[in-house]
């Protein structure tokens, strides 16, 4: 019976993982779109609604804490746990992105953007793909998506790599856009930032299946030199 209420309480924390993705998944769409079509009362909602993502985080982080004191669970199980405590504080950290951007948009204002914003929503699709991704990789166990997911890390930095020389380029033409350039920075670095913090909950899958917490780069760099552990992880049905 114990068991079988563990079961419903752990069902229930990752449902709501999965609820607190998806809430910081829209808020990182919106905030940009809103950017886009200089939608001041939409951004103020994002910065609005950023409490309500606080909030699921210190609903779920209880949620764990009342399950490790109450259902004593084994090894594997606490290593779950201890990965959603880790990731509700990366998903937080990226709706802080989402209300960085809406208040970005309010700095701005209705003024002209300094360009089109074609970039940058790119990076959003990207990221918020990625996120969605690597989630359902966590829930489901999936070690084999939660190492490809981090390698598009590198389509992102390659777009903000191009927002930066652009920007630059404009800076250098008129140097009285600086605030403008440096607004639609900090946009593309928040995006980037939260592809970051993607390959952090793909790390986390890792760790649930095998044990080992490490970083994504150790990881990629031990499979090269150990074939044992790559089969492992690429074949984890027979390992």
């Amino acid at each position: 019976m114990l068991r079988i209420q563990f079961e419903r309480d752990m069902r229930k924390i990752q449902d709501d993982l999965l609820v607190m993705g998806s809430m910081v998944e829209q808020a990182i769409l919106g905030s940009v779109d809103a950017l886009k079509k200089r939608d001041m009362e939409a951004s103020q909602r994002i910065i609005d609604g950023d409490m309500r993502i606080n909030e699921k985080r210190f609903e779920i982080e209880n949620a764990c804490i009342v399950t490790v004191a109450t259902q004593q669970p084994m090894a594997r199980d606490l290593r779950i746990l201890a990965s959603v405590l880790e990731i509700i504080s990366d998903l937080e950290r990226m709706g802080d992105y989402a209300k960085g951007i809406g208040n970005i948009s309010l700095k701005i204002g209705k003024e002209k953007p300094l360009k089109p914003l074609i970039d940058i929503p790119r990076m959003a699709q990207l990221s918020v793909n990625m996120l969605h991704r690597a989630l359902t990789a966590f829930i489901e166990g999936d070690i084999v998506q939660s190492l490809k997911i981090p390698k598009e890390d590198d389509l992102v930095d390659e777009l903000y790599n191009q927002v930066h020389r652009e920007l630059v380029t404009y800076i250098i033409a008129d140097p009285s856009v600086i605030d403008r350039a440096d607004c639609l920075l900090w946009t593309a670095h928040n995006l980037e930032r939260m592809a970051d913090r993607v390959t952090n909950i793909c790390e986390r899958v890792i760790f649930v299946g095998t044990g080992e917490l490490m970083e994504m780069n150790d990881i990629y760099a031990r499979m090269e030199s150990d074939a044992d552990f790559k089969d492992m992880l690429v074949n984890p049905k027979s390992s």
